[in-house]
């Protein structure tokens, strides 16, 4: 039985002032990972043309990060942000007279070039500076000002592959460029930093004289970075970068970390470059493209200097997940062909809600271990054509991405404005995704942005209305300690032939402490549905769950309840189509 009693006036106002309580007495917290590629977030030029140039187009830059719109991020819910695109990599945009070698555009990918085909570790991107010149004191400027905002500060750490023609013209006195010493006529050496097809000419399918004036030369070829060794790759090819040699020998498949290989050495004084910036952790680019054991031995090394230092994984194989946390040192990673997968075929291709406990399942007792998202740079929008189609539909694949565990949550720039990816930007084309490649803005981010006046008066009432979804799940993340710090139990077992609960829609568990509790209800269904959740005994037994009737807040919300809560009588409720219930006791 359930009352449902008028929603009482100022509750979040109420949840506020409780959550900044517990925060203080806690020792943990969630991490909510705001990933943005400054070039694009902040640029301001509603005008921008496919395949236009710096010029033409503009870029956001790292001065832009700061004041109000910080204080926005940090009000959203998000306590670390993800600047993507910081090192220097590859472009089509001159740099030559503040001593930037010019890349030969035939193998740059768009005109700003892919972020992740690195041409100097020791550098930052000089078109995210206002003065190009001081790009470096720009980026640790806006680092302090990020922890100045209560926010940490993550970048990319690329490792498998550099950009064709890499140099540093910025390195410390005595580091030495990547290739700099390889012996060219040898296929694989371990003292070489690169993989060579020796004796042929790089010959992509790809023209390799169709811009500028100088063709792109390279000879003998150099393995491309996806694991292609052959001179001949594809334009499906990472044909922008080259593979990077940490000691294994892909012709025989053996192994030759001993003596410790150049490339480890040269990983390892990155690492600590950047760490020595104040930076919070490294997103690991496709970490399973490396060796395990260079992981291993780099991780602990640098954490002995930087010991808070966060190492957040790319990975794609779930049998290699307990590997790299536990031989490999890091901290989380992807679960993306897990968790990730699992909500996009409930979505949109008719599997079941309890395919939930499948995916728990997969990563029991490493799951706090295991980073959520429901978008990335790499992944189509949540509202495209390519997903859900409509971004409003999120509320049930939010609510258990980012409260299944107490591991982290990430969203994507723009994500809580509904950006749906809908230009065709140039070389990214019509894809469903952000462009990583081209100069360009977004509609929903410049109307919020509004030329650093950040608010919500010129967003539509959907995107003000997502905004506020987005705020009020992220920010209970954080300040209920049983979503922050608690355990997780499914309800799924007892409901599966539960009549008047749909598993094929629905999906329910608890989140708990020992002082605090939560029955977490999603519906996946378009229309509203009538449930009723069975809980058994060993939950009141977990949990230390009342029982008998008792008061619940609704804490999406703020709609009081009153509930018969006991084993043997189900918990009655309904719940709005694409909705969710929170309801603490």
């Amino acid at each position: 039985m359930v009352k449902k009693q008028p929603p009482v006036k100022k509750a979040s106002n109420v949840n506020e002032k409780k959550g900044k309580e517990v925060k203080k007495s806690s020792e943990r917290e969630k991490l909510i990972i705001y990933q943005l590629f400054p070039r694009i977030f902040t640029n301001t030029n509603d005008k921008c043309q496919p395949w236009g140039t710096l010029e033409i187009n503009g870029s956001g830059k790292f001065n832009d990060l700061k004041g109000a719109l910080l204080k926005e991020l940090k009000d959203l819910g998000v306590n670390c942000l993800w600047l993507t695109g910081v090192i220097e990599h590859a472009t089509k945009s001159d740099f030559t007279k503040y001593g930037i070698e010019k890349d030969n555009p035939n193998v740059v990918k768009g005109e700003a070039g892919s972020p992740y085909a690195i041409k100097d570790y020791y550098d930052v991107d000089p078109a995210l500076a206002e003065n190009p010149e001081t790009r470096m004191e720009e980026f640790e400027e806006c680092v302090r000002r990020i922890h100045d905002a209560g926010m940490k500060v993550l970048i990319d750490f690329v490792p498998n592959h550099t950009a064709r023609r890499y140099h540093s013209d910025v390195a410390p006195a005595g580091i030495k460029d990547f290739g700099a010493e390889d012996d060219t006529t040898k296929q694989f050496s371990p003292n070489n930093n690169y993989y060579y097809i020796t004796n042929q000419l790089f010959s992509p399918s790809i023209p390799l004289d169709k811009e500028g004036t100088e063709p792109y030369f390279e000879f003998p070829a150099k393995a491309t970075g996806n694991d292609c060794f052959t001179a001949f790759c594809g334009e499906t090819d990472w044909y922008e970068t080259v593979k990077l040699n940490y000691g294994h020998d892909y012709g025989d498949w053996s192994d030759h970390f001993n003596p410790v290989p150049d490339t480890w050495l040269k990983m390892l004084h990155i690492l600590r470059f950047w760490a020595s910036k104040g930076i919070d952790g490294f997103r690991c680019d496709m970490v399973f493209m490396v060796p395990l054991p260079f992981w291993h031995w780099v991780i602990p090394q640098v954490k002995k200097d930087y010991p808070s230092l966060l190492f957040i994984g790319e990975i794609y194989d779930v049998g290699q997940y307990r590997p790299f946390l536990d031989y490999g040192c890091f901290d989380y990673l992807y679960d993306k062909v897990n968790l990730y997968d699992t909500l996009v075929d409930i979505d949109i291709h008719n599997h079941s809600a309890a395919r939930l406990t499948d995916a728990w399942q997969t990563v029991d007792g490493i799951g706090d271990s295991m980073l959520n998202f429901l978008e990335n740079h790499d992944e189509v929008r949540y509202g495209s054509r390519a997903y859900a189609g409509d971004p409003s539909k999120v509320l049930p694949a939010l609510v258990v991405s980012s409260m299944i565990s107490r591991g982290p949550f990430m969203l994507y720039y723009g994500q809580e404005l509904g950006e749906s990816a809908t230009e065709n930007e140039g070389f990214a084309g019509y894809n469903d995704r952000t462009t990583i490649f081209d100069y360009w803005s977004c509609s929903t981010l410049r109307r919020w942005y509004d030329n650093g006046r950040p608010s919500e008066r010129n967003l539509t009432s959907q995107e003000k209305w997502l905004r506020g979804v987005y705020q009020r799940v992220l920010t209970l993340c954080n300040r209920e300690t049983a979503i922050r710090e608690g355990a997780f139990f499914d309800l799924m077992y007892v409901n599966l032939q539960n009549r008047h609960f749909d598993p094929h829609r629905n999906f329910a568990f608890l989140r708990y402490t020992k002082t605090e509790r939560l029955l977490i209800i999603v519906n996946f269904a378009s229309e509203k549905r009538h449930v009723e959740v069975s809980v058994p005994e060993l939950a009141f037994g977990m949990a230390t769950l009342p029982i008998g009737e008792v008061k619940a807040t609704e804490l999406l919300s703020g709609e009081k309840y009153e509930l018969e809560l006991r084993p043997d009588t189900p918990v009655s409720l309904d719940i709005e189509g694409r909705g969710a219930l929170i309801l603490k006791f």
